[in-house]
């Protein structure tokens, strides 16, 4: 027999629903529970207002080392990065990340020797912006940004001036500032002086740097200071990589490697760069990454001879090699790593002769990398391990003999360079900041990536690693990536992404 239901029953069911809805998470919501409602996610957003990778406490012992190298008689002051133009998404630039993991346009962050207390100041609240985009910190979150952070205060951006004024009159005698560009997503140092200097060529376009404008201004408030670059010293620091930065590192890494595997697994002759940078792409957005740590290094044939060629529309020959290097940022950290293999799967008697002569050499260096010594040291070992294999090496070309001859040479010669480095640092910049020609010691990450080159048949052969030293030891991270050529033809003969799935316009 049916029940009949009342109008309190009605009410009674209502206000039970109410309450699932409202108190009980959604978590535990069962599927017979949703469908009685339109969503059965509640929070208006979910991504977190602050890096959950790393503790507050990291940051502030970032900023205790900035107090300790500046002095109490000075006091540094960071810029944040501006609201992009056009319909990008805000990131915060390296420098104030490092220092702050506050990620909020317009920022400033002033780090007071003396007091060792650190000041960030923001904007207020566009509420308009934030109904249509979701919640930006701003000054009308100072206790939020407080809690979260473990900044000391926060203050609204109007009161910078008359603080940097203060500090003009005061016992202080520096600032410290960032007198280089300021890196950002897919811009390291380096790019972003090449951009500037580019700028300074145009009769048409005078703009300084946006470091250099600010430089100016500051000039101009603290005019009884003397100013001193803050770069060499957040350098050494961002040298020196935590255990949690390691880690962001390595799953940047792990998906770096993934992405040229499943491109590997995809060549067949014919393809273009174009659908291997698509695997990349997907690969890399599915697990959440920011975005590219540098444009895509994809590189057919001859294309490689010019080492940061991009963009390039050819398709694989039969017989062509392939050279892939594209990295993503996770989480403010990047990779770089770089490998090649034959569009048709199969080293031919000339690839497998010349790539055979530089793996050989390359292996060397990564067997020689230990703690305590230095890039000049791991080089001479790595030579005088190589050496007896060289020699017992024949080439198919006169061409081939000199080009390796020259390569092995100019190795030699850099031995006399006291100072010479292996390769170049990775972290918050593909080219990351530091000093890499003093000995290997825990924290370091870096790459080594050897350029072998025939010019006389624009041939190009180069490989790129991830070298990460913890106590533990040096760890190649990227050796889960076949560079032995066994390996490569053997990941190429199994099937790939785009034989799964190729979708393509008629």
């Amino acid at each position: 027999m049916k029940m009949l239901l009342t109008p309190s029953h009605l009410f009674a069911k209502l206000l039970l629903l109410l309450v699932i809805t409202t108190y009980i998470s959604p978590a535990i919501l069962s599927t017979a529970d949703a469908q009685h409602t339109w969503n059965t996610s509640y929070e208006k957003e979910e991504r977190p207002l602050f890096t959950t990778h790393f503790s507050p406490g990291e940051f502030a012992e970032r900023r205790n080392q900035v107090y300790s190298e500046i002095g109490s008689n000075a006091f540094a002051i960071i810029q944040g990065a501006p609201m992009p133009m056009g319909f990008q998404i805000f990131r915060q630039n390296n420098e104030f990340y490092y220092l702050s993991g506050i990620v909020s346009p317009h920022a400033y962050m002033i780090l007071d020797g003396e007091s060792q207390k650190a000041t960030v100041y923001l904007q207020d609240r566009i509420e308009r912006r934030e109904y249509g985009e979701g919640k930006v910190l701003s000054y009308q979150d100072a206790e939020l940004v407080m809690e979260l952070s473990g900044i000391d205060d926060v203050k609204h951006i109007s009161q910078l001036q008359a603080d940097l004024e203060e500090y003009n009159i005061g016992q202080f005698t520096s600032v410290y500032t960032h007198l280089s560009p300021y890196e950002n997503l897919g811009v390291t140092r380096s790019i972003a002086n090449r951009t500037l200097g580019d700028r300074e060529n145009d009769p048409f376009d005078n703009r300084p740097g946006r470091h250099q404008e600010f430089i100016k201004h500051l000039e101009s408030l603290t005019s009884n200071l003397e100013m001193q670059n803050l770069d060499p010293i957040t350098d050494e620091l961002r040298k020196i990589k935590s255990p949690a930065e390691i880690e962001l590192i390595t799953i940047s890494t792990k998906l770096h490697g993934e992405a040229i595997m499943e491109s590997m697994r995809s060549t067949k002759v014919g393809i273009l760069p174009q659908e291997m940078e698509a695997i990349a792409r997907y690969i890399y957005w599915k697990n959440g990454v920011d975005g590219e740590g540098y444009y895509a290094l994809t590189h057919v044939g001859p294309d490689a001879y010019m080492n940061h060629y991009h963009s390039s529309k050819r398709a694989a020959r039969d017989g062509d090699m392939i050279l892939m290097d594209y990295g993503p940022v996770y989480n403010y950290y990047t990779s770089d790593m770089g490998r090649m293999w034959p569009a048709n799967g199969t080293f031919n008697p000339v690839q497998r002769e010349l790539y055979t002569f530089y793996l050989e050499f390359y292996e060397a260096i990564l067997n020689n990398i230990e703690i305590g010594l230095t890039p000049q040291q791991i080089m001479s070992n790595a030579l005088a391990q190589f050496q007896p294999v060289f020699d017992q090496m024949t080439f198919s070309k006169d061409i081939y003999k000199k080009a390796a001859d020259e390569f092995i040479d100019s190795y030699r010669q850099r031995l006399d360079n006291p100072r010479m480095g292996l390769g170049h640092g990775v972290g918050l910049a593909v080219h990351d900041v530091g000093d890499y020609s003093v000995p290997v010691e825990p924290g370091m990450v870096f790459v080594i990536e050897p350029q072998f080159r025939v010019p006389e048949e624009n041939i190009y052969v180069r490989l790129e690693d991830m070298i990460v030293v913890t106590e533990d030891g040096v760890e190649v991270i990227t050796d889960f990536v076949p560079r032995d050529i066994e390996g490569i033809e053997a990941l190429m003969r199994e099937e790939g992404m785009l034989q799964k799935i190729d979708i393509k316009l008629d």
